[in-house]
Formats: structure tokens, C-alpha cells, sequence
């Protein structure tokens, strides 16, 4: 089995999505549980090469994430983004290359249990 399809599978396995973006904000991978969310709950169809504010129409959140990226390319870690109408806690995380440089992001959900 090569990287690429072990990654793939490891990353569906994965029961949150996970849509990577890169630092242009274009989408370059979605995992199953990412592409459920945007297809079949979302309405969305093809967002792969599309940018990630296809998907977010409000400015405020454009906002939101361009400020992020740049503290992600100041060298930041994981930042809290916001609890989720599902009551999840999103955070923006960096992905970096083998030099530290980002190369780009992805959301990260983890259930809120605080009410």
C-alpha cells in the first residue's frame, strides 16, 4: 500500500471532518466524514480546488480566518475558533512543512461536554 492511500484511510477513519486548505484558502482535501458534512448536509458539490469562503459566506468569518492564518504563519499552534451549533469546540490547526514554514490548515472538532 503507498503514503498517499494509507494517509487517505487513516484520515477517514477519523470520525470528525477534516478538510485541509492551503494558505491561498483553497480546498486540497476532504476527508469521508468532511465530504459528508459539506455534500450531503451542507448542499455543497465539488469544493476541491475551490476556496475554503465558498463555503463561508459570512464576512465576519472570512475575517475570522484570515486573521488565524496569519498568526499560523507567526509561528502560532492550534487556535479556538468557536463552539459549533452541534456543540462542538472548532479549532484552526497549522500544518507545517519539514522547515517549519505552513503550508496550510485544517479544522479540528472535539465534542463540547461543558453546558
Amino acid at each position: 500500500m503507498d503514503r498517499e492511500k494509507m494517509l487517505s484511510y487513516i484520515l477517514d477513519s477519523y470520525p470528525y471532518p477534516i478538510a485541509f486548505v492551503d494558505c491561498d484558502h483553497v480546498i486540497r482535501y476532504l476527508n469521508k466524514r468532511a465530504e459528508y458534512h459539506y455534500y450531503q448536509e451542507r448542499g455543497y458539490r465539488d469544493l476541491i480546488g475551490k476556496s475554503i469562503f465558498d463555503c463561508h459566506l459570512n464576512p465576519k468569518s472570512e475575517e475570522m480566518i484570515k486573521s488565524v492564518v496569519e498568526q499560523l504563519k507567526n509561528h502560532a499552534n492550534e487556535v479556538f475558533l468557536k463552539v459549533s451549533p452541534r456543540n462542538e469546540r472548532i479549532y484552526i490547526v497549522p500544518v507545517r512543512d519539514e522547515n517549519g514554514e505552513l503550508i496550510g490548515y485544517f479544522e479540528r472538532f472535539e465534542l463540547n461536554l461543558q453546558k
